[in-house]
């Protein structure tokens, strides 16, 4: 166990632990967004960035990424100070000409000061921050390679292989669920899901009749992770439902 200070308050925390996962478990701030609990962090965005320094330093401090920073005992955070705020503000104001049309982006930027850009927005801009969540997502998490990211510099843009329909996407649509800005776009029916220029069948229930996953997505991970071949017969709230009417029943004996 270690005990670090942020803002003032003395915490406690396991040695090595990132600053950012200690701060956000005791109610403390710091935006963030290419961070999510479905992969490693990696630091990409930059703004959880925060001051740090140490009871042994005397009093010298840098600036680091709070979600790949590991916490050490003695270690001293801050995580808004004036020149962090102006750090975030620059940032901030670069995603802003990225995306100036982002909602997220605006109200992010306006926090700390940046109502318009100073650079040159960009032109036709989508909403795409290059985080990679839903690259490393589809990678990491979902174990297939459907998207990555294609061009160099301002050229650079996550996209399908040759720009066509991936032919390793599933269909089941967590790239979309994790991007912070809703770039990805879903057209969900009943009876079909489309993404990526790609329509996929969906597998209903068999007890509520509602659309559960895509046949590919069943397929997938019935074979990846050696399921039952029944096992997305049910939509998850039935499975809940049937397995909470064996525990009444078996409580009655």
């Amino acid at each position: 166990m270690a005990q670090i200070i942020v803002n003032g308050r003395r915490l406690t925390c396991e040695e090595g632990e990132y600053i950012l996962d200690i701060c956000r478990r005791n109610d403390i701030d710091i935006p963030t967004l290419c961070r999510h609990d479905a992969v490693e962090p990696w630091g990409g965005c930059r703004l959880c960035i925060v001051e740090v320094s140490h009871l042994k330093w005397q009093g010298w401090k840098k600036h680091v990424t709070s979600c790949l920073y590991p916490a050490e005992d003695g270690l001293v955070v801050q995580t808004n100070t004036p020149q962090v705020r102006e750090i975030r503000a620059t940032l901030l104001d670069l995603l802003l000409a990225r995306c100036p049309n982002s909602e997220l982006i605006q109200e992010l930027a306006a926090e700390y000061g940046v109502t318009e850009t100073s650079y040159v927005p960009r032109e036709a801009a989508d909403n795409c921050i290059l985080c990679g969540l839903c690259v490393r997502t589809c990678d990491e998490v979902i174990g297939r390679t459907a998207i990555g990211s294609a061009g160099r510099g301002v050229q650079r843009e996550i996209a399908t292989p040759l720009r066509e329909a991936p032919p390793d996407c599933i269909g089941c649509g967590s790239c979309a669920y994790v991007c912070p800005t809703d770039v990805i776009q879903i057209i969900q029916t009943p009876t079909h899901r489309i993404i990526w220029e790609r329509s996929f069948e969906m597998l209903t229930c068999k007890e509520c009749g509602r659309a559960n996953i895509t046949e590919a997505q069943r397929d997938w991970m019935i074979e990846r992770l050696n399921l039952p071949t029944d096992y997305y017969d049910l939509c998850d709230e039935c499975k809940r439902k049937k397995v909470s009417g064996v525990q009444k029943a078996i409580a009655k004996f």
